[in-house]
């Protein structure tokens, strides 16, 4: 539906969501770049919803708003405001000194608000609103020192080995940005400390064996060539890019979910799925329930020290 006043009413279950300026430019388009509208990124998520919603529900959210499209200033919001409708979720969550009010994004209709509030890029908690302090996901994020992809394929393989032997399941997911997430569920019974520092001991084994080529430097000086194995990410209150989410560059690449096997693609980077068709790729179920297996890290640690020797 479309107003006179050039706002256009989406339906979402029992609720209407007005799109204004549904024609406003958010990602200019050039060059090899396709050129799309917020209307586009509200359609986007209207067909995406059902396949990203699973991965938002119950989750603090950090929004990554682009009010004036890509050319325009880039803002960060935790804190909901009080002009957003009551009937979207919010969480209040301790921060040194106080509380924040996060969004929590648990319907079609909260995601299309925040799409008209041009809030491309959802970061999410890896825990959940009813307990912050214990993760059920655990993140390896294989950032490249520039835009080698081949260096993050061969880097994806040795981490996918290595959670194998320690008998983890974990998921692959291409960034839209330049690299890949690797996904491990946990059982939620262990807190941001314990998963912190496992991921990093898996972290530095995997970088112990193979010094020059990958690296858990923090300081770029100290990494040169070499892909950064970063877990920094495990930690209260710190986000990762929800699966699905749009990444605010040019040709709206979206953060996708693959199977292992499309690794394989020599066509595969980080930027390979966009507006366009991520949806026909999360059709697929490539995670396929893999992720509702949620694992304690006692067995995986002994395992891992075992390893190290």
């Amino acid at each position: 539906m479309s107003g006179g006043d050039g706002t256009r009413r989406v339906r979402a279950g029992r609720r209407t969501v007005e799109v204004h300026r549904p024609d406003k430019v958010l990602f200019p388009g050039g060059g090899d770049a396709k050129e799309y509208t917020k209307g586009d990124l509200v359609d986007y998520h209207r067909a995406v919803a059902p396949f990203m919603l699973p991965h938002l529900r119950g989750r603090p959210l950090m929004l990554e708003r682009h009010p004036d499209g890509l050319d325009g200033p880039r803002f960060m919001q935790k804190n909901t405001p009080d002009g957003y409708p009551e009937w979207i979720t919010r969480v209040e969550v301790a921060k040194e000194g106080g509380t924040v009010r996060h969004t929590v994004c648990d319907d079609t209709a909260t995601l299309l608000y925040l799409a008209d509030q041009a809030s491309i890029a959802l970061h999410r908690w890896l825990s959940r609103a009813d307990s912050v302090g214990h993760p059920d996901r655990l993140v390896f994020d294989l950032d490249p020192a520039g835009d080698d992809f081949e260096a993050v394929r061969e880097a994806a393989w040795l981490l996918g080995e290595l959670l194998d032997e320690l008998e983890l399941p974990s998921a692959l997911m291409t960034t839209g940005s330049r690299g890949l997430h690797a996904i491990v569920p946990l059982n939620g019974r262990h807190d941001f400390d314990e998963v912190r520092s496992f991921a990093r001991n898996v972290a530095d084994t995997l970088a112990d064996a193979h010094p020059d080529r990958l690296t858990t430097a923090a300081r770029k000086k100290d990494r040169g060539e070499r892909l950064y194995l970063d877990v920094q990410r495990n930690a209260y209150a710190q986000t990762a890019v929800a699966p699905f989410t749009v990444r605010p560059r040019p040709g709206a690449p979206v953060a996708t979910p693959i199977t292992w096997d499309q690794l394989d693609d020599p066509e595969l980077n980080a930027r390979s799925y966009t507006v366009a068709d991520a949806v026909e790729q999360a059709r697929t179920n490539p995670w396929s329930g893999l992720l509702s297996r949620g694992r304690a890290l006692g067995p995986a640690r002994r395992r891992l020290n075992a390893l190290r020797g």
